[in-house]
């Protein structure tokens, strides 16, 4: 594989999520800078991504739901139909986030439709899920079943997020209730707020691995993950471990800032796992934000300052190597 983790693979898209899909190519999108659109692109070769046509699919809508923070899309291939999901906010209340879905109309997705589906359905009697701050939704398949794991402060923008995990019914709907998978416990994962969020799957050698990135956006933004056994019951807490310290964290060496919220694919080859994840070439925010909320009151030299709106976090590239147990390393070279 010649792509260096310290180059970027796709410049200024945060959040990068790749779905190699059964046609041989790759599907990229991300977080834009501006958060106002969901992007598509393709490509036969991960390298090719940087220079790839983007496609438009999806753009926000002026007011109401939808409107504002169009975060960290997603597109899976689920049951012979594409799908995004993502999280959006409401340009009067920028940090009411929920997770929504589009579906394709057809089996184009740069080209073809998208449809709007609202948002994430809990399951019935579940009154808890998506009825605050959530977003970062992720999707996967173990055993036969099909799994919903997203991020929730419970209280609003300032309270502790947490991950979730529920079993699907459907692409658009949760059979179970909501199962908290992880709060943040260290003080690494409590940097300014205390965040779990952005969870990822890989699977290896029997066990069930989910990454999650943990702390405020800045260069204190770093990565650990859960682990379970593949045929445990993954909806019981007792099935899964974190790591007692992050397993990806800032390298000033290296010029590597706040690396996280990945995804994991695999190369060329079909077998090399890799994580895609985002991170910045300096430490602080610098230079003018990408875009700035019209209820934001604060000074133009202080949200200079706030890493969310600094639009240089990167897509990267690394190879996952494994210990003699089996268990994700993740190096930067």
């Amino acid at each position: 594989m010649t792509l260096q983790t310290n180059s970027p693979l796709v410049e200024q898209r945060a959040d990068p999520f790749v779905h190699k899909h059964s046609d041989g190519f790759y599907y990229f999108t991300g977080s834009v800078p501006t958060y106002d659109r969901i992007e598509l692109r393709k490509s036969a070769t991960l390298e090719g991504l940087k220079d790839a046509e983007t496609f438009d699919v999806w753009f926000k809508h002026d007011s109401g739901p939808m409107s504002r923070h169009i975060w960290a899309p997603e597109i899976h291939y689920l049951d012979g139909k594409w799908y995004i999901y993502f999280a959006a906010s409401e340009e009067d209340d920028i940090w009411a986030l929920r997770p929504y879905v589009l579906e394709c109309k057809g089996q184009d997705p740069l080209n073809d439709e998208w449809v709007e589906l609202g948002m994430m359905q809990a399951a019935e009697g579940d009154e808890k899920s998506f009825t605050d701050f959530s977003l970062d939704a992720t999707i996967f398949e173990n055993n036969g079943k099909r799994y919903f794991c997203w991020a929730e402060k419970t209280g609003g923008q300032f309270a502790a997020s947490n991950l979730y995990l529920a079993e699907m019914e459907s692409p658009i709907k949760l059979k179970t209730a909501q199962f908290m998978l992880t709060t943040p416990d260290y003080d690494w994962e409590r940097v300014d707020f205390w965040v779990n969020e952005g969870p990822a799957v890989l699977k290896n050698n029997g066990k069930i691995f989910i990454a999650f990135s943990a702390s405020a956006t800045g260069a204190c933004y770093c990565m650990g993950y859960m682990e379970a056994d593949e045929n445990s019951d993954l909806l019981d807490r007792n099935s899964w471990t974190k790591t007692r310290m992050p397993v990806l964290e800032t390298s000033v060496e290296k010029n590597i800032f706040g690396p996280g919220h990945n995804c994991f694919t695999v190369a060329e080859d079909g077998e090399t796992p890799l994580c895609i994840y985002h991170a910045r070439d300096y430490e602080h925010a610098v230079g003018e934000p990408s875009v700035v909320p019209k209820t934001d009151t604060r000074p133009l030299e202080e949200i200079v300052k706030d890493p969310l709106y600094d639009p240089n976090r990167h897509a990267r590239v690394m190879e996952v190597k494994y210990d003699e147990n089996g268990r994700p390393l993740f190096e930067l070279y």
